[in-house]
Formats: C-alpha cells, sequence, structure tokens
C-alpha cells in the first residue's frame, strides 16, 4: 500500500473505530448523554479527514470549507463531552466565540482573501483555544482521580500541538501556496500522526472514565437501599467503621443515634405497604438532611435507621435526635389519611477511646430498646462504658 494513502486513511479509520465503540457504549448506559456526543464527535472527524482528500462535487473550495466545518464541530462536541463528564458548566460562549472566529477567518482566507498558509494558522489557532480551554476547565477537578490528571495534561499537550507544532513547522517549511504541496508538507505528516495518538489517548481515557462510572454505579447499588437512597447494612458498617478510624487518628468524638419507627407494623397492617414505603421515604429524607454531608446514615433494617455523627459528643448526638423525632412527629407523611400520627425512637450512645462500632451499636440498641419500652416517640442516652475484659498480671516470684 501506498505509504500516503496509509497516513491519509489513519486518522478516518481510528475516528470511526473510536465514535462507533462510544455510540456502542451509549447504547447500553442511555443515562450519559456524554458518550452520543463523544460518538458524534469522532464520526465528524473522521468525515472531516475523508474529505481532505476527496472532492465533493460542487467543487474543491466548499468541499474544504465543509471539511473544516466537520473539523470544528467534532472539536466543540469533544470539549463539552469532556467538561460535561467532570461536572463542570459547559462554556459553550468561550467555545462557540472560538470556533465561530476560527471557521469565520477561514472563510474569508479562502473566500475574499485566499491563503492558504493563514487559513491553517486561523483553524490550528482555534483549535488551541478550545484544547486550552478545556485544560482551564479541568484544573480544579485535576486531583480528583487519574482520568482527569492525564486529560488535564492531555489538553495541554493538544493546546501545545496546535500552537507550537504549527507554528514552528509553517515557519521552517512555509509558506504554503497549493494543497498539492500542503499534504506532501511535513506539517501535514506531523499533523496526522500527533492527532491520531492524541484521539486515542484521549479516548482511552474517557473509556477509563466510562468503566469507573459503571463501576461506581455497581458499587452504589451494592451498598444503597433503594428505597430510602440511604446505605444498607453493609454499606453503614463499611463507611462506619472507615470513619471511626478516621476519627480515632485524629481523636475526635463520635455518637451513634439509631431510630426506629414506632409502631410500623400495624401501620402496614392498616394503611398497606405502600404507605409504609412512604413513611420510609419520608424519615429518610428528614434523617438525611438532619445528617448532612458529615455523617454516615443508614438503613440497617426494615424499619431502623442509624447515623454516625462525628464531632458529636452525648450532648449533641441528644440534641440531633431529638431535632428529628419532634420534627417528623410533627409532620404528616404524603399520602396517609390527615391525622395519621408516625413517630419514631431513638437511642444514642457515645463512643469511649477506640471502641468498635459493634459495641458502639449495641450500647445504642440497648438504648433504644428503653426508648421503646418507655412509651415510644421519645430519646433514651446510654451512659455505660464498652465492655472491658479483665486480665489479671502475671505473679511475680521472688
Amino acid at each position: 500500500m501506498d505509504t500516503g494513502l496509509f497516513i491519509a486513511l489513519l486518522n478516518p479509520t481510528i475516528a470511526l473505530a473510536l465514535g462507533a465503540a462510544f455510540l456502542v457504549l451509549w447504547s447500553y448506559q442511555r443515562h450519559r448523554p456524554y458518550l452520543a456526543v463523544l460518538a458524534i464527535s469522532y464520526g465528524l472527524s473522521a468525515v472531516g479527514f475523508l474529505l481532505q482528500y476527496f472532492t465533493l462535487p460542487f467543487g474543491m473550495q466548499l468541499t474544504k470549507l465543509t471539511s473544516n466545518i466537520c473539523f470544528t464541530v467534532a472539536g466543540c462536541c469533544l470539549s463539552s463531552a469532556i467538561i460535561h463528564r467532570y461536572g463542570r458548566k459547559v462554556p459553550y460562549v468561550g467555545i462557540g466565540v472560538l470556533a465561530g472566529g476560527g471557521l469565520a477567518s477561514f472563510c474569508w482566507l479562502l473566500f475574499v482573501a485566499p491563503d492558504l498558509t493563514w487559513r491553517i494558522l486561523a483553524m490550528n489557532f482555534a483549535f488551541g483555544g478550545i484544547s486550552l480551554l478545556v485544560a482551564a476547565e479541568l484544573r480544579p477537578v485535576r486531583r480528583n482521580g487519574p482520568t482527569e490528571n492525564i486529560l488535564f495534561v492531555l489538553s495541554l499537550l493538544s493546546g501545545l500541538n496546535f500552537f507550537v507544532r504549527t507554528l514552528v513547522v509553517v515557519i521552517a517549511h512555509g509558506p504554503f501556496t497549493s494543497y498539492d504541496g500542503f499534504y506532501a508538507s511535513s506539517y501535514w505528516t506531523t499533523a496526522l500522526l500527533s492527532h491520531a495518538l492524541l484521539s486515542l489517548l484521549i479516548a482511552l481515557c474517557l473509556f477509563s472514565a466510562a468503566a469507573l462510572d459503571v463501576m461506581k454505579a455497581l458499587k452504589t447499588e451494592t451498598y444503597t437501599d433503594p428505597l430510602s437512597g440511604l446505605l444498607n447494612r453493609r454499606g453503614f458498617e463499611e463507611q462506619g467503621m472507615q470513619l471511626l478510624r478516621h476519627c480515632a487518628t485524629a481523636r475526635f468524638p463520635v455518637a451513634l443515634v439509631l431510630a426506629d419507627l414506632d409502631h410500623f407494623k400495624a401501620l402496614n397492617d392498616v394503611h398497606g405497604h405502600a404507605a409504609g414505603d412512604r413513611v420510609i421515604a419520608d424519615f429518610a429524607s428528614k434523617l438525611r438532611l438532619a445528617a448532612g454531608t458529615r455523617g454516615v446514615a443508614g438503613r440497617i433494617g426494615g424499619e431502623e435507621f442509624a447515623v454516625l455523627l462525628p464531632l458529636s459528643d452525648l450532648a449533641a448526638a441528644r440534641l440531633f435526635a431529638e431535632a428529628v423525632r419532634t420534627v417528623y412527629s410533627a409532620g404528616q407523611v404524603d399520602g396517609l389519611p390527615a391525622g395519621t400520627k408516625v413517630t419514631a425512637s431513638f437511642g444514642v450512645a457515645a463512643r469511649n477511646g477506640d471502641e468498635a462500632l459493634e459495641p458502639l451499636m449495641r450500647r445504642a440498641d440497648d438504648a433504644l430498646y428503653k426508648a421503646k419500652k418507655n412509651g415510644r416517640d421519645s430519646v433514651r442516652l446510654s451512659y455505660e462504658r464498652p465492655e472491658t475484659v479483665f486480665v489479671p498480671e502475671p505473679l511475680k516470684v521472688g
């Protein structure tokens, strides 16, 4: 095969393969629209490269314009998808100004004042600006994980590639007067190879990010209770033990609050399981709101909930429990008959020393049992210390 033809077909082939791969990913993850945008981006990039070599029936100038429109839209889609994937607000105005300015300059230098060299500079500088804009948007999140950091670096390299490589090659081997000399130049060869390499690297990072999204979703399903939206027992125990380790290292106080909905079985029997589900969801939302981002909240049983509160002693945890109890007992659950009152009982225990999660939960559960036994809709505290094992000192002889 001719080397020039091989190089010419390299980028369209890579772009089509990557576009198809992102399209397949999107078909399985329709809730992630950025994957579809990436598929469009790589597909348009492939068309743009093909139109650099094949002239459409309406002439060379309009073919080149169509090719560069494809490149521009592809660049806008790629940059928007990357920024959106990492939770940043897409700067549509900035991207639009850079892309529109590049295309407007290209049209002027194609139809009004034809100059191939300046057309090259105009489009490359526009793409370089968009790449640096992506890097600026990724900068605040680049420490969040490996893919963010790698894409930040690749965005910087892409910007430098469009600016520095273009200027160096144009100064060294330009100006270009015709497309015949342009396609045989070192500029075009380096452009194709650098684009192929950067496209592959960026796509690999985005594939890794998509895989991490799937793994995170699976982990969330494993550790989250679907009805309440809180952690399930497994998730609560795992995150709770991590929190206890961190607080032990920093010597922060921790308190545990257990809550149990009063007369829940009777409520289910009278009003039905759908009403019971609404009660659980309503209580969970109030508990999550009260716990905020620092507390670890979970549904650890049918109608039993738990919250670990860092930086809280027994008194602070009691205030937390009383606040939730008061707000909940005074409210009305949607879907239940007017006047139906739903209450909850609470048991509170503060951690002593390096007490583990299991004995801490046992003490809070004892306090909860007292609250249920003594009339419900109340808060009881555990003043007991964790169990200790007495180990006698060995007898000294002599």
